[in-house]
């Protein structure tokens, strides 16, 4: 049987190779699109998806979670939470059917009623998935995750694409996230060992988690308006295309920082669940993930600020320029947010799941206020406000964790501090040493290059040890 440290590692790598494969064809499918529709085809999907993903929320309800929150969950409470999703899903989408003309008149937009009806759609499919989902994560079968991730994105990905060509617009991107929910479902199905039951049907596991999972559920919807505040406001205060601009400059920061984050949050919960009656433990454990998280998360975003114009321009053509100083100032919050994301887990690992709500709608809060302050003053300004809350919010998850390990202040600056200076100051330095050159390709290109250079240097004279302890894992992977 293979040890938590085998099995972390082995979760890594999953979870790594399926986030670098959906990323890179994101990144292919993203410029595709970017070329294919315009902005306010990005603004109509932004404007609505927020209530998808409440909704989706909602029928979860926290219990993936919660299940694996559980020392040794049984058939009935996944059955139970099973059944439960299924019911919570069908009712959630007649309540937004019937709600889409009103979300059409938030936005004074009636097109938009159709497309909710549609896009909602997902809801239903994804009900059929959690149960199933929450027995492969509990098991650490990242492996058979990510191949259903995978599968999942390439073949949305090529139908989003297909209809983008033939001019369906906004409805592409709408058929894309269906064709990926209801692929990805069909997988963990043949993955997942669980299955079902008809008989023997009962609620009582749902209402016994109820408790720990109502306050995940609360979480997760404060977490999902902290993360499409802005799309919100825009859609309300500028319009759908303006809304768009911003979109896409947050989906590639997005992409950026899922990367590393959906990486590490594939073992991140389990592990420190397994470790939690050993605080000495659970802490090293916790301490390795931030410096691992910290070593991807600068270097990946920093990276893509510094070249966000030319990869913008290059890439989706000059029509999104706009969205090139948006991605700048958004890909330094995302470099942290893995960081908080990691953080927040020991929280929810401790069975804190009360904290864990309090500091995300405290966020949410700050954000509100604060865009609400300063929205006259124009989108850049309300990205930028947007940027420095999160960055504040680390520091904020970090006092709880403090609270919970003792995990030291000193030691907090040294697991992270050293990889964010570095990754600063290489982007500083490739963006002087490159000031002479014209050519967009050639920016680009020189910049990727000494970027990747000059940072893996400094880590390797510094003789940082997780990187050595990460060459030493892809070489004992590549000679099995």
């Amino acid at each position: 049987m293979q040890s938590l440290k085998e099995r972390t590692g082995k979760g890594l790598f999953w979870g790594g190779m399926n986030n670098l494969v959906q990323q890179v064809i994101g990144v292919v499918f993203g410029i595709v699109l970017g070329r294919l529709l315009s902005q306010s085809d990005y603004g109509m999907m932004a404007m609505i998806s927020v209530f998808s993903l409440v909704a989706t929320a909602l029928q979860n309800s926290g219990f993936t979670v919660a299940l694996v929150n559980l020392d040794s969950p049984e058939h009935r409470d996944y059955n139970s939470v099973f059944w439960f999703n299924i019911l919570a899903g069908g009712v959630l989408y007649v309540v937004l059917f019937l709600s889409a003309p009103l979300i059409a008149r938030f936005y004074d937009n009636a097109a938009l009623v159709p497309l909710c009806r549609y896009a909602f759609l997902s809801i239903v499919i994804a009900s059929f998935g959690t149960a199933q989902t929450a027995w492969l994560f509990k098991h650490l079968r990242a492996k058979e995750q990510a191949k259903a991730a995978m599968a999942a994105v390439v073949t949305s990905s090529l139908t989003g694409a297909v209809m983008a060509f033939c001019g369906l617009a906004y409805w592409s991107l709408a058929t894309q996230g269906l064709v990926y929910v209801l692929v990805n479902t069909i997988f963990v199905w043949r993955y997942s060992e669980w299955r079902p039951s008809v008989t023997g049907i009962t609620f009582a596991p749902v209402v016994r988690m109820f408790r720990f999972s109502s306050r995940i559920l609360l979480t997760t919807i404060a977490g999902i308006i902290n993360n499409n505040v802005l799309n919100i406001l825009l859609g309300r205060l500028f319009g759908e295309r303006r809304t768009g601009v911003y979109n896409q400059a947050y989906q590639w920061s997005f992409k950026c920082y899922s990367l590393v984050q959906n990486m590490v949050n594939q073992v991140a919960q389990p592990v420190l669940v397994d470790l939690r009656a050993d605080g000495g433990r659970q802490l090293n454990a916790l301490r390795k993930l931030m410096r691992f998280t910290a070593f991807v998360s600068f270097p990946l975003l920093l990276g893509l600020s510094s070249v966000a114009k030319e990869f913008i321009v290059l890439a989706i053509t000059a029509k999104w320029l706009a969205s090139a100083e948006l991605l700048r100032i958004l890909c330094i919050s995302g470099a942290v947010v893995p960081l908080s994301a990691l953080l927040s887990n020991l929280v929810i690992s401790k069975g804190r799941s009360g904290t864990y709500l309090y500091v995300t709608l405290s966020l949410g809060l700050a954000q509100i206020i604060c865009m609400l302050l300063v929205w006259r003053e124009g989108i850049r300004t309300m990205v930028i406000a947007y940027t420095a809350l999160n960055i504040v919010w680390l520091f904020v998850w970090y006092v709880f964790c403090r609270r919970l390990t003792g995990y030291g202040f000193g030691k907090f600056l040294s697991d992270v501090l050293p990889f964010a200076l570095t990754a600063s100051a290489v982007a500083f330095g490739v963006v002087r040493l490159t000031g002479g050159l014209v050519s967009l390709w050639a920016l680009l290109a020189a910049k990727c290059v000494l970027f990747a250079v000059l940072y893996y240097a400094v880590m390797k004279l510094l003789g940082v040890k997780i990187l050595r302890e990460c060459e030493q894992f892809v070489v004992r992977r590549l000679r099995r």
